[in-house]
């Protein structure tokens, strides 16, 4: 019996490899714009991560991926065929966006059909992180990225102003008393978003925190983002009024992009240290949890 099983199982890996390998080659010109855009498109440039994240969080949890037995269903059509469906319609209009996203929901398709639900279940998270790879169309981000812009230039007007810095605002501009700066896209904030939510997700599969805490610790992103761009903000307007406009906006504006994004990130470490220390100290005290 064990023997007939086993051969089942090799049999649906075997279906799996080879239905794998025929989707790659459907996906192939989506893939390859897609890893082109990501080399051009510096919103996106953590795109090259995202594939590698999703593929060692399946092999963390491929022991547990192999204990589950195979059951395929036609569930997997519902999503299998409107994927593919978009994938057609999208091709046939050249909408990258709609061509990327339908890969996923193949993949969601593929996996229902052939593995069944508990194991589409349990590889959910990895599958659904692709998301974050793909770029979110231009007309899109700038609406989002205008009312950003604004924001972080409003806010960083007035925390440069605590600071005893002559400054006036028009919109995204801001008025030194040497030198004007522009808050652009690229200052929006929404850059620095989208690679804290990737981060944080992945931190969140990888941490055993509670469902509630996971959400936590996701959406400490979003806070972090607009208070390291804010600092990023302030910092360039002190430079630029000391040192002048160029000073502001050469090696150590680039550089400063760099160094905000790590102070993120280590913002990030310190919610997660914060949520796991709590875990610690409720086992070590837990009679002042049962007061509570």
């Amino acid at each position: 019996m064990e023997a007939i099983l086993t051969k089942h199982r090799n049999m649906t890996y075997l279906q799996l490899g080879l239905i794998l390998g025929l989707f790659f080659l459907l996906y192939y010109p989506v893939i390859t714009k897609m890893v082109s855009d990501w080399g051009i498109d510096d919103n996106y440039s953590h795109g090259y991560l995202i594939p590698a994240i999703a593929g060692y969080m399946i092999w963390i949890i491929r022991k547990d991926l192999k204990k589950i037995e195979p059951t395929p269903g036609n569930l997997g059509l519902i999503l299998l065929i409107p994927g593919l469906c978009q994938l057609l319609v999208a091709r046939v209009g050249s909408e990258y966006f709609l061509q990327r996203t339908s890969m996923i929901l193949v993949l969601f398709g593929l996996s229902l059909f052939l593995m069944g639900k508990k194991f589409t279940k349990k590889a959910s998270f990895p599958m659904a992180y692709l998301f974050f790879m793909i770029p979110v169309p231009a007309i899109i981000w700038d609406k989002i990225a205008f009312p950003m812009k604004l924001f972080a230039s409003y806010l960083a007007v007035k925390v440069i102003g605590l600071i005893g810095i002559p400054i006036f605002r028009e919109g995204n501009i801001l008025h030194l008393a040497n030198t004007t700066l522009e808050v652009a896209d690229a200052c929006s904030g929404l850059r620095s978003l989208t690679s804290l939510l990737a981060l944080s997700a992945a931190l969140v599969f990888f941490t055993e925190h509670s469902r509630f805490k996971k959400w936590l610790l996701f959406l400490s992103a979003v806070p972090i983002a607009i208070l390291t761009n804010i600092i990023r903000l302030t910092v360039t307007a002190g430079l630029a009024s000391r040192y002048g406009e160029k000073v502001a906006q050469g090696f150590l504006h680039e550089f400063s992009g760099w160094l905000i994004f790590l102070l993120g990130l280590a913002m990030l470490m310190g919610v997660n240290a914060l949520l796991s220390q709590k875990i610690k100290f409720a086992m070590r005290n837990p009679k002042s949890e049962i007061e509570k």
